[in-house]
């Protein structure tokens, strides 16, 4: 395998590099483009940065590689809102031909339809009609009516299975009075197979695809079983917390390339009884003081959030019950809907809050945000939901409660429907057994460092590719995660 290496130095522009991208913070020299991206004016954006990386010697590398990513954002979110307003009326008018485009400056106003004007065109997210009928209640129930026989048996079976398997969670931790119940041995194979034409012949590809990370009694029992190819590095466990296998090849050219990972790991059910009379203020130790601080640009006390707290909490002090109201509040005022790359979205807090809908890493990062904003440590976790039958992507968490200490949270799969309590709120210090970890924490380094501005600079689920010439854009490479629950 072809030996990578780094300097100080470049590792170094590196890290500056991808937390300029993250916090979009553009140069001083510079506020006339930014402002023409945020109106909308891409192409003229576009020439304003190449004429700026053209002309003006004094930009520092730092600032380069920013403006640089500035043209790739660009084009991420054109690849984000590719349709029409036929297109998305294509999609409503069959379901609710009572809408018409005459009430989308409404629907857009009420940020029930996503739109962005784009060089004096508007266009619509690819996910707009989609997310319509499931953000605005007449439409998803009239989708409902329509579709009320399209659910298989197995998914409707697994829908109401999940609550009986947090019910087995729950009394198997009470019972034995461990943390760690319910195991499950799951076999994962994910694979990346990079478009031909997309790199050069015989030129190198760098690939990195997630890995578990080892968490004792929660995620164990990692073995690798085969890769492609068999020459691969494993990222420490301890020492990178969004963990890859690290892979090098050739480009086949005008075939595809493919890179691909065969494991098998052992994932535990969680369920710690907090006891509200039992829960303290945490004592912010150092290695707690992370966890109740802004990280910009993603977690920011902002005034709106700071005053929607307060109107949430009221005069509750109690640590848990505190956390409660927020899981509530989210779980019932930001639906869950369909996101656009988390690269092209200036906070990943804010964006739910302004819109009340968000993805789960939208509606978790919201969470997170307000448990810090009171004083309860919260941070990042995500991976893949396994929930029979289903799979995909997803984001959740962890909280901490003195003095039981770090519990699993998900607020997107949010408040149970049921009368008992702690059954209520189980993903608030729980979570089930169907979970694969990649991630203890959002936007980390890689191993090895990449080297240009990765495609998802928040989560890592799907997996990262580059060569020489570039960083590889989810448009030039296709994933894939088969599985299987072996008991």
């Amino acid at each position: 395998m072809t030996t990578f290496r780094l300097t100080l130095t470049r590792l170094l522009s590196i890290t500056l590099t991808l937390l300029f991208c993250l916090t979009s913070c553009a140069p001083p020299n510079g506020q006339e483009i930014a402002g023409l991206i945020a109106n909308g004016e891409f192409t003229k954006a576009q020439h304003a940065i190449e004429s700026l990386l053209q002309n003006d010697t004094t930009l520092s590398p730092v600032e380069r590689l920013h403006w640089q990513f500035e043209i790739d954002r660009m084009n991420r979110i054109r690849l984000d809102f590719r349709k029409t307003e036929s297109d998305v009326n294509n999609v409503i008018s069959k379901t609710m031909p009572s809408v018409s485009t005459k009430d989308y400056p409404r629907l857009e106003a009420a940020h029930l339809l996503e739109a962005m004007v784009i060089d004096g065109q508007k266009h619509y997210f690819n996910s707009t009609a989609g997310n319509f009928f499931l953000l605005d209640p007449e439409a998803r129930k009239a989708w409902k009516e329509q579709h009320k026989n399209d659910l298989p048996p197995a998914r409707l079976a697994a829908e109401g299975g999940l609550d009986g398997h947090i019910a087995q969670v729950m009394e198997a931790a009470v019972k034995s009075g461990k943390p760690y119940v319910k195991p499950v041995r799951v076999h994962v194979t994910h694979s990346i197979t990079v478009n031909g034409d997309a790199v050069p012949s015989g030129e190198i590809i760098r690939c990195w695809l997630p890995f578990p990370r080892e968490i004792p009694g929660r995620q164990e029992d990692i073995r690798i079983i085969a890769a492609d190819p068999p020459q691969y590095l494993v990222a420490d466990n301890a020492s990178f917390l969004q963990r890859t296998v690290y892979c090098e090849k050739p480009s086949a050219g005008n075939g595809k390339t493919i890179f691909s990972v065969e494991y098998e790991y052992t994932s535990n059910g969680v369920y710690v009884p907090v006891d509200p009379a039992r829960v303290t203020a945490p004592a912010i130790t150092p290695e707690l003081a992370p966890f109740i601080r802004e990280e910009p640009p993603h977690i920011l006390f902002t005034p709106e959030l700071r005053k929607i707290s307060k109107e949430i909490v009221g005069t509750e002090t109690n640590p848990l019950l505190v956390a409660r109201k927020l899981f509530a509040w989210v779980d019932t005022s930001v639906t869950w809907a369909s996101a656009r790359e988390y690269s092209t979205v200036p906070s990943l807090c804010m964006y739910p809050f302004e819109n009340r809908h968000g993805d789960c890493g939208m509606q978790t990062m919201l969470f997170i945000t307000l448990c810090r904003l009171n004083g309860i440590p919260a941070r990042w976790q995500s991976g893949w939901e396994f929930r029979p039958p289903d799979n995909s992507m997803h984001d959740w968490g962890m909280i901490y409660f003195a003095p039981y200490g770090w519990v699993p949270m998900d607020v997107t799969y949010g408040m149970r429907h049921t009368d008992n309590e702690a059954m209520r709120f189980f993903y608030v210090n729980g979570m089930d057994s169907y979970r694969l970890i990649f991630n203890d924490a959002f936007g980390q380094p890689f191993y090895p460092a990449k080297v240009y501005p990765r495609s998802e600079t928040v989560d890592l689920q799907r997996g990262e590719v580059e060569w020489r010439g570039g960083n590889l854009y989810f448009d030039k490479w296709e994933w894939n995660l088969a599985w299987d629950v072996k008991n």
